[in-house]
């Protein structure tokens, strides 16, 4: 699995999860399990199955978890750099108006809240570039020219 960039707060969310999945839901997946075995014949017990479907999903998780955080990128807040990099904000001007946005790793990214993706048409025309500096950017509605007016 490739390296997937991070902040230290999305990690730290990642590290909840997995100690979540590994402690009270393996728990209570268990719990389940047992519960559905005392009501006798598996062959027809909906409720054991469901639960063992349940437990398959969460192991799955818990190893997809532990891959992700052994491969993780911590990206921390960005020393103004002079250059657009994983981990900068920058305030930049559109026919849109000003807004900031801050170029995370993929499993991170919520346009909504400003969080674009390195690897997204927006977060990888910053990269690499500087203050002052015009980017041409394809979005859905078309051609959108921004201006970074700061790298935060």
């Amino acid at each position: 699995m490739p390296n997937q960039y991070f902040s230290l707060e999305g990690l730290e969310k990642l590290k909840g999860e997995l100690e979540e999945r590994k402690g009270p839901i393996r728990t209570e997946i268990t719990r389940k399990i047992l519960d559905a075995k005392e009501l006798g014949d598996l062959s027809e017990n909906a409720e054991y199955f469901e639960a063992k479907e349940l437990q398959g999903f969460n192991e799955g998780r818990i190893v997809e978890l532990e891959e992700i955080i052994k491969n993780a990128v911590v990206i921390g807040p960005n020393q103004k750099h002079e250059v657009i990099t994983v981990g900068s904000t920058v305030k930049v001007s559109s026919a849109h108006g000003e807004q900031k946005f801050t170029i995370v790793g993929a499993a991170e990214s919520d346009p909504v809240q400003g969080f674009i993706s390195n690897e997204s048409p927006l977060g990888t025309a910053f990269l690499g570039r500087k203050k002052n500096e015009e980017v041409e950017v394809k979005t859905p509605a078309g051609l959108t020219t921004y201006k970074i007016l700061e790298i935060l």
